[in-house]
């Protein structure tokens, strides 16, 4: 192999695989970034075999061939040289990897690339087109709210449904993922219809990973523009989205995920339309003192004249001292105290989006629901913490 590239492009290119990298493996070679050239580019994967990624970088390719070299020593390497050409030459006897960059010559001991387990590439005659913005909001609006904990793996995912939407004529694509104390849910329609319709559950990470690769756009043309396509395995066994410049593929989840419809409440005693920026703002300055005393911050909200209402956020800390804040909100329907959790409101606030917000509730041990104003396609279900008299 022998094959030239810039360093910024082959330096954005590891950044993107290397993250599929197994930290912990009894294989060696997982441990390696596969580098190969593929139809006059160079091809970058790595996986962990849960997840694998791989990306292509424009290059000028001398001699064909393969290798995988040790990921942190790579991507260490190629960060550390100047922003000039890199030549790379592998000697196939040793498996060494000989590296010029200006004048810099290194060489890299590697893995044969026949012991790289081999991953699968999108198939684009099945797949599922959505728009790169769309995609990368719904994963923002809910893959934070799912499990991290392994002792549920169902919650560690993200419900994918993908089906058809009777009124449009189109295609529809909800994510719903919960940790057991939240739910959030997003719908956003598809350009074509779906031919079968199906559920499956995504890893969370799986797709915080997408998120990140669709926002930071491909490693040489900018921002994600085309349609990302989405393929699932026949056996519902893996799915695999295919972008620019870059593919990823994951396991999926097997099993069922909970039904959260009876969950999500479908009417409210007291509603308030807030600022969102305003109660941002005051739930970051009680969090100060509520990650002292178990996140409780407490939301107390009073009904004025022709819907005017008032909203207290306050939170105590026995050690530390207290903190209250105050805006004006329209509130229908009857006062109310309720506590909620200050990161999980933190959390939802910084994705909703839009400039304001509405919270509905019903009682202060009941669930409560935060939409978006003028977004219909964005649920979030937050359950309240105990509220201790006082």
């Amino acid at each position: 192999m022998k094959v030239s590239c810039l360093q910024e492009n082959l330096a954005k290119g590891l950044s993107i695989v290397s993250r599929a990298v197994a930290t912990r493996s009894t294989l060696p070679v997982l441990g390696n970034i596969l580098i190969a050239t593929d139809n006059g580019r160079l091809k970058l994967s790595a996986t962990n075999l849960e997840i694998g990624i791989t990306c292509w970088v424009g290059a000028t390719v001398q001699e064909e061939g393969s290798t995988t070299i040790p990921a942190r020593t790579f991507v260490d390497l190629v960060n550390a040289l100047p922003a000039e050409q890199v030549d790379m030459e592998l000697s196939i006897r040793t498996h060494t990897l000989n590296i010029k960059c200006g004048r810099f010559d290194n060489n890299v001991r590697g893995i044969d690339a026949h012991e790289f387990p081999l991953i699968p590439t999108a198939d684009d005659q099945n797949a599922i087109h959505i728009a790169p913005e769309a995609l990368r909001q719904m994963v923002e609006q809910v893959a934070f709210a799912a499990a991290t904990d392994e002792s549920r793996p169902i919650l560690t995912g993200v419900l994918s449904k993908f089906e058809n939407n009777p009124s449009a004529q189109a295609g529809q694509l909800t994510f719903a993922a919960s940790d057991g104390f939240r739910i959030s849910v997003r719908t956003t329609a598809l350009p074509e219809p779906i031919g079968t319709p199906l559920s499956v559950i995504i890893p969370a990470r799986t797709l915080a990973e997408l998120g990140r690769i669709v926002g930071a756009g491909g490693p040489q043309f900018g921002p994600q523009e085309n349609p990302v396509s989405i393929t699932i395995t026949p056996a519902k066994s893996q799915v695999l989205f295919h972008l620019d410049n870059v593919d990823l593929v994951s396991q999926l989840i097997d099993g069922n995920f909970p039904d959260y419809n009876p969950i999500v409440p479908k009417k409210w005693s007291t509603r308030a339309t807030i600022n969102t920026a305003e109660l941002m703002k005051a739930y970051k300055a009680a969090n100060v003192f509520a990650r002292e005393s178990a996140n409780i911050v407490r939301l107390a909200i009073a009904v004025g004249e022709e819907s005017l209402g008032h909203i207290t956020v306050a939170a105590t800390a026995a050690e530390t001292g207290d903190n209250a804040g105050e805006m004006d909100a329209k509130v229908e329907g009857n006062p109310i105290e309720i506590a909620f959790n200050a990161k999980f409101m933190l959390d939802v606030l910084s994705v909703v989006g839009t400039p304001q917000i509405t919270l509905e509730m019903t009682t202060s041990t009941s669930p409560a629901m935060l939409r978006p104003v003028g977004d219909e396609h964005f649920t979030h279900v937050i359950m309240p913490m105990h509220l201790a008299s006082r």
